[in-house]
């Protein structure tokens, strides 16, 4: 307590302040004591621009010259040995705050300033905006305190945010947690209190969950809405989604919100209110756009997020342009997403999965580069802090989309960790997920340069996160080259006994440590993050809301479907060679899915409406699936998923066999080939996995070329998913007059 005393007494003996500048003053010394032992050459003043003079020591206020300051404006300058911070009021002078921490060294316990304080900065886009969710669902925040929430709005708020939403306490979700340590309204109430102390704005995510075809549904509603707001201190902004959660036809959802508005603006007349097109099918959708055309007033935007038909640019187009538009993008999640990490290896899916910690610096830049200037902002979707990385460099493409990634994460490295080896980190880590785990050898760089940052006294858990990637990338790194080196030995063996054994290999030495290291890891996040990386140890609710510690032991031989097929006979059948000439694909494994037309790629399509995606399924090889039958390809809404054959023989007969697997529900697909022959018409699935076997017209390969497409229902809206293919083979004719080996 006595150490604590003097370094918060050191850091308030370099902050001065003037009346209007205590909050900002007050986090800005809290976060010093953090840091340092002795003020050294710094002295900061703290204050509003009309107190600036009079706080300023005499000699210096006639070197005093006033900036031009927007509403969301700051400055910082240096006045003879006094650093100026300056802002209208308490969210700038935090902004501000936040600048000098970012680029304040502090290596050797006096700190010195890593950039000229000479900059007067203004954000490019007005809505700056993360959600934070407490429910069960979230990987963390449903165990956090108010406490906890307060360091984490001021993180939000250093990093240049204009505000946080949070979900209505009624949603898509358990109404409680067994990890809540307060009720959610008195949480909700507790987190917009520290918001609005901040100067931040509290927008309100309220999803529409019930069924307003009869007028006393809707009075529901709006009086349940109208409770909500009485439960929060000031509601800034209302973002109403068209679906996920919720699924009210437009006719209905716009005079709905119409009501809330109405209550709303009683109590805040300048709130805006937000709708979202997600969700709808393309009749809902068209729907959206003629409630738009009649130019409600009380609308102020819409906003575009996952699960969402229309491309943005699309959106943009056809939405008038009264109607600004808000970003949504989910920075969370790695597949069945938004943004789908291309051509992911299914060995990093099946054990990472959706939710995992997941810096992605530049995929993000080019996402911001490419959409955010169609809008007016963005709001993150994040389920918690295992996007912690990607929140605070959206905060700063909220400033400036000419913001460097690299200069992001050396501020964080500066900030959070201490150790300038640091910055590095979040761009390792987007690499490791390039390309086959195997033969990534980059991904043991990352783990030896995880191993030498040093973190400072100050470092938080977030050093933490990093290490836990790394770590659970090298175990991946590893088995997998594991389970191959037993495939191979399965296949050289000279019988079954010998192949049983085979299967039966160890994961190598190098495993076991890295797994204690990883455990050890998950243990220290979880007290100090509350990130829930198990379901069994830490409560989460599943294991694709970010618990991947479950998954690090998964098979990836497919152990379960060997043995099941050995017991069928000895040797195994090749499950990739069915006559001469047979032409395969795994789709969904980057390296074995020769015949997939990609289509636009990410580059250019980082939704990837056009472009095909490799998908994993919800289920691991211990159900019995063979590898190749987890991992699929997948096309979204009414877009096909293509395969293209060249140089076939025009004198021969083809068939196709086809491996229907995936996510457990699945939609009617339609096959076409050369676009003239339909081969199935709205197919629906009846087992998963599923395998089927189709003649192929000999008019459609007669050119020496044929072309595939699978499409499911058009119109359909939702996520746009539902039509996944896992595995292929073309075989010619004539055919062995016994059974296709090992297919099921």
């Amino acid at each position: 307590m006595l150490i604590a005393a003097l370094s918060l007494a050191i850091a308030a003996s370099c902050v001065a302040t003037a009346p209007g500048g205590e909050i900002a003053a007050a986090l800005l010394e809290r976060r010093l004591a953090e840091r340092i032992d002795r003020c050294g050459d710094l002295h900061v003043l703290v204050a509003p621009a009309a107190r600036v003079r009079a706080a300023l020591p005499a000699a210096r206020r006639r070197r005093w010259r006033m900036p031009t300051l927007g509403r969301e404006s700051y400055a910082v300058r240096r006045i003879g040995s006094s650093i100026v911070i300056t802002a209208r009021d308490t969210r700038g002078l935090v902004y501000g705050a936040g600048w000098l921490l970012r680029h304040l060294d502090v290596a050797d316990g006096a700190p010195r300033l890593t950039a000229p304080a000479n900059v007067t900065l203004s954000p490019r886009f007005a809505t700056r905006l993360t959600q934070i969710g407490y429910r069960p669902k979230n990987n963390s925040y449903d165990a956090w305190t108010l406490a906890m929430f307060e360091r984490r709005i001021e993180d939000f708020a250093l990093w240049g945010a204009s505000g946080v939403q949070i979900i209505a306490p009624v949603s898509d979700d358990e109404a409680s947690s067994p990890l809540f340590p307060a009720p959610p309204r008195e949480t909700l109430a507790g987190i917009a209190r520290i918001t609005h102390r901040l100067g931040l704005d509290v927008a309100l995510y309220y999803p529409e969950l019930g069924d307003y075809r009869k007028a006393e549904q809707v009075e529901g509603e709006v009086a349940a809405f109208t409770r909500v707001l009485g439960d929060l201190p000031q509601v800034d902004a209302l973002y109403v989604p068209g679906g996920d959660p919720g699924h009210t036809d437009p006719d209905h959802l716009f005079p709905l919100v119409a009501r809330q508005a109405a209550v709303l603006h009683r109590r805040n007349p300048a709130a805006p209110v937000y709708l979202s097109t997600q969700g709808f099918d393309a009749a809902g959708l068209d729907a959206f756009y003629r409630q738009l055309d009649r130019r409600p007033d009380w609308l102020a935007g819409v906003f575009v997020g996952p699960q969402t038909r229309d491309p943005l640019p699309v959106q943009r187009r056809g939405i008038p342009g009264r109607y600004p538009l808000i970003l949504y993008p989910d920075i969370a999640h790695t597949m069945h997403a938004q943004f789908p990490v291309p051509q992911w290896w299914p060995e990093f899916a099946l054990t990472e999965g959706r939710e995992p910690i997941n810096p992605r610096p530049r995929a993000y830049r080019l996402i911001a580069e490419r959409f955010l200037p169609l809008t007016q902002g963005f709001v993150t979707y994040s389920e918690g802090v295992n996007d912690d990385f990607n929140q605070l460099l959206w905060f700063q493409f909220g400033w400036s989309l000419a913001t460097d990634p690299h200069d992001v994460a050396r501020q964080y490295a500066r900030m959070f960790i201490g150790d300038p080896a640091a910055a590095a980190l979040p761009f390792a880590l987007e690499a490791n997920w390039t390309g086959d785990p195997a033969a990534n050898t980059g991904i043991d760089r990352t783990l030896a340069l995880t191993d030498r940052v040093r973190p400072a006294r100050f470092a938080d858990w977030r050093i933490d996160s990093l290490r836990y990637r790394a770590v659970y990338d090298a175990i991946v790194r590893q088995r997998t080259i594991a389970a191959r080196q037993r495939l191979a030995a399965v296949r050289a063996a000279p019988d079954a006994a010998s192949a049983r054994a085979a299967l039966d290999r160890p994961d190598g030495a190098a495993v076991a440590p890295l797994r204690a290291r990883l455990f050890a890891l998950a243990e220290r996040l979880w007290q100090q993050a509350r990130l829930q990386l198990s379901v069994t140890r830490y409560g989460a609710t599943t294991i694709e809301r970010g618990a991947n510690l479950d998954r690090v032991d998964v098979d990836l031989t497919g152990r379960s479907a060997m043995l099941a097929a050995l017991a069928r006979g000895f040797p195994l059948p090749d499950r990739r060679r069915r006559a001469e000439g047979t032409l395969y694909d795994d789709l969904g494994r980057p390296d074995a899915e020769p015949h997939l037309v990609r289509g636009t790629g990410f580059a250019a399509d980082p939704q990837m409406y056009d472009t095909a995606i490799d998908g994993i399924a919800d289920r691991t090889p211990e159900d019995g699936w063979p590898l190749p039958a987890l991992d699929y390809a997948e096309a979204l809404y009414d877009r096909p998923i293509r395969l293209h054959y060249a140089g076939l023989d025009p004198h021969r007969r083809y068939r196709l066999v086809a491996t229907y697997a995936g996510e457990d529900y699945t939609l009617p697909m339609t096959l076409t080939a050369n676009g003239r022959y339909t081969l199935q018409s709205a197919f629906a699935r009846t087992s998963n996995p599923m395998t089927v076997e189709i003649a192929i017209p000999p008019a459609a390969t007669a050119g020496g070329t044929l072309d595939l497409a699978w499409t499911r229902p058009p119109g359909m809206g939702g996520s746009g998913r539902g039509h996944q293919v896992a595995e292929t083979w073309l075989i010619p004719e004539p055919l062995s007059s016994s059974p296709i080996a090992g297919v099921p």
